[in-house]
């Protein structure tokens, strides 16, 4: 079912802009804190690229940027070639964030309906795409309850039922499976979206989940990217077993050491 509800694979011929491409990006906010400086960031269409740090490091300030919901200092960001801040890149782009930010007054399948409108999606369409969404998701007995009435891991699946209405060609993940209690349906959900041709950014602290589920990883420390490979890759750069022991030696080694 994942792929009938993914975007259509796009054509990946090498002459077609990166999913993601991020120039010189540097945040430093009022209080001085320099959460980025100089991040440079390309990721191919039709990738499933992990991104990986400790708090702190600016995951976050990255995703926002890309969004539009932080401001950068300086640098250029584009989506599939397009600006981030324009028209275009927002309807290329779904996000399901750490935070849930939903409606309390609403029912989960009106919150559903209320995105697509965001996105010019009419009614008729937009409420048999939330139906087919919350049966995807294990939610479609609580069509007409309201957010705050559901677990905790419910709530996720519906942020991320939410980013796939509009069908973008970019899904960005932010931490999806924090206290989610099928992450394996999740896994299996993304997996077959990324599958059907959707470019994927995730960020997680399960580091066996990036392990299992990326092309690419990068690991971020202090605003930096400090490494960046296949997972194969980068265990073998490290002599490490898993990606949570390279994760150990750059990013946790490196701390105890500045």
């Amino acid at each position: 079912m994942a792929d009938s509800l993914a975007t259509p694979a796009a054509s990946r011929s090498g002459g077609s802009p990166p999913a993601l491409r991020v120039e010189g990006l540097r945040k430093t906010y009022a209080d001085g804190f320099t959460a980025v400086a100089g991040l440079d960031l390309e990721i191919p269409e039709g990738a499933f690229f992990g991104l990986l740090g400790p708090n702190g490091a600016g995951k976050t300030t990255l995703i926002g940027s890309v969004c539009n919901i932080v401001r950068p200092t300086a640098g250029t960001l584009s989506v599939f070639g397009h600006d981030h801040s324009s028209r275009q890149a927002r309807r290329l782009l779904g996000l399901a964030s750490q935070e849930i930010n939903v409606d309390r007054f609403l029912s989960i399948r009106q919150i559903l309906i209320y995105h697509a409108g965001y996105h010019g999606i009419g009614r008729k369409t937009a409420a048999r795409r939330a139906d087919e969404l919350l049966v995807l998701f294990g939610l479609d007995d609580k069509a007409d309850v309201r957010a705050y009435e559901l677990s905790g891991g419910m709530q996720r699946r519906l942020v991320l039922a939410r980013a796939l209405m509009h069908h973008p060609r970019l899904l960005i993940l932010d931490e999806p499976t924090a206290g989610v209690e099928l992450r394996s349906q999740i896994w299996r959900i993304v997996k077959g979206l990324n599958a059907a041709g959707t470019t994927v950014l995730l960020t997680t602290h399960y580091l066996e989940e990036a392990e299992t589920l990326c092309d690419e990883i990068a690991l971020l420390r202090k605003g930096r990217i400090v490494d960046r490979g296949s997972a194969a890759s980068l265990r073998k750069r490290h002599a490490a077993r898993d990606i949570s022991e390279v994760y150990n030696r750059v990013i946790t080694a490196e701390e105890v050491v500045t």
